[in-house]
């Protein structure tokens, strides 16, 4: 290694250069990988425009259902994350989407509200991990600086999954009688195959570590694991890995609990638009293909602002400040709704909530795992996470409960437009807040 290489800073063309090139490698099989994990997890959404008859399930039902999914994430997430740590995350990662595949289109055979319950309970079973998973992948390859463009270009697959699921799902739902099957149906099973397939391409393309990316040069690898070993060594650990009994403890950690607060309560309409969307579109009185792309309106303005918000809060170095803003937008844009009757008023409104929701995940996700060390950051993620995530099974749920009740949507989305505000200043309860990284 040339003792120019060695002293290349960040900043330096050959670290720009470097990492570019890293993240072509890693980030767009991981990034494509998500979207498709995410619309098995959200198709339901469309699905139940005419499942939810053939099911006879009600608002509060079809919920409840679609956040089991989020309870198996929370039992199965943490020691997800910890076995991938062991195993490795080619195989592992490949593991989550091959099993995600087959689960999702076990969909394809429900027939009543129990098997409902069991399935999707399943999916979040098969599929814990994955998310966090990625988080903890990309700090074994990524400088701080670098780490929120690059985990917001993995994280678009949050919007993208609607972008391009919504217009998909609406079309497929044409596919209704046949061969005598129900247009859901084929929706669940076309869109699970994909996954299958990049659980292979995972397994092929990924390297676990720099030390073993054969495609980097020697200089390069070197340059890698320095740089991650100096961010370690000024940010050292005061006690000695954690095995999984004993990571438990991490759960009274004052940053665990307020970062799971912020995930949570962000999380809220994150969830309640990927899962109520095209139903609230639906009552516009549009068809099933116009209700596929006005529902990806708003996803696809959240996309655009999670890039644009993300390069800013990495140029500014900055973390708190830029969740706790896009926080806020989204909160009012989803209280917004609850004085607007008009569907033209309520999508830009639902919008401008999805800027802000979305616009949260690049710095915020950044921050958690600039919250940990190297020794505890496998488990103290998929706590964050796993715990965080919780809130696509308070979402669905509560949207349900009170449209259900009150027979509309906005009395539902001030609450979700509550839960945002919430958890966007909650940021500020850090003892010691998401900081500039130097």
């Amino acid at each position: 290694m040339s003792d120019a290489t060695a002293l290349a800073d960040e900043n330096s063309e050959f670290a720009r250069k470097l990492l570019w090139r890293v993240a072509l490698r890693c980030v767009p099989v991981l990034a494509v990988s998500y979207i498709i994990s995410y619309m098995d997890r959200v198709n339901i959404g469309f699905a139940a425009i005419t499942a939810s008859r053939d099911l006879h399930m009600s608002p509060s039902v079809f919920g409840f259902g679609a956040g089991l999914f989020f309870l198996a994430y929370l039992i199965f997430e943490t020691p997800s994350n910890y076995l991938m740590e062991k195993i490795g995350a080619r195989i592992w990662l490949a593991r989550i989407m091959v099993c995600c595949g087959l689960v999702a289109g076990a969909m394809f055979f429900v027939n009543s509200v129990t098997s409902f319950y069991i399935v999707r309970f399943l999916l979040g079973a098969v599929e814990a991990g994955f998310f966090p998973g990625v988080m903890l992948y990309l700090t074994y390859w990524l400088p701080r600086s670098y780490r929120a463009r690059y985990i917001s270009m993995f994280a678009i697959g949050i919007p993208l999954s609607s972008v391009i699921g919504a217009p998909i799902s609406g079309a497929l739902l044409g596919l209704n009688g046949v061969l005598g099957f129900k247009g859901w149906q084929w929706l669940y099973i076309l869109e699970a195959v994909p996954a299958i397939l990049l659980g292979i391409i995972i397994w092929f393309t990924l390297t676990d570590t720099p030390a073993e990316a054969k495609w980097l040069k020697p200089e390069e690898r070197d340059w890698i694991q320095r740089t991650l070993e100096r961010e370690r060594a000024q940010h050292p650990e005061k006690t000695p890995k954690l095995n999984l009994l004993q990571s438990l403890r991490l759960l009274a950690d004052p940053r665990v609990i307020v970062l799971s607060l912020v995930f949570f309560g962000t999380g809220i309409p994150s969830y309640g638009l990927a899962l109520w969307l095209p139903q609230i579109v639906k009552s516009f009185g549009l068809t099933n293909v116009e209700t596929g792309f006005v529902s990806a309106i708003p996803f696809l303005c959240g996309a655009v602002a999670m890039i644009v918000w993300a390069r800013h809060s990495d140029k500014a170095r900055e973390r708190t400040w830029h969740t706790a803003i896009a926080g806020i937008v989204s909160a009012i844009g989803m209280a917004a709704c609850f004085w607007i009757d008009s569907p033209v008023w309520t999508l830009i409104a639902l919008s401008v909530s999805a800027i802000g929701t979305f616009a949260v995940k690049g710095p915020f996700l950044s921050g958690i795992s600039e919250s940990f060390s190297d020794k505890t950051a496998a488990v103290g993620i998929a706590m964050v996470v796993s715990i965080g995530n919780l809130s696509g099974f308070v979402a669905p749920w509560m949207i349900g409960a009170i449209r259900q009740a009150t027979g509309t949507f906005p009395p539902a989305l001030l609450a979700v437009g509550v839960c945002a505000f919430i958890g966007g200043v909650a940021i500020f309860l850090q003892p010691k807040p998401i900081a500039r990284q130097a």
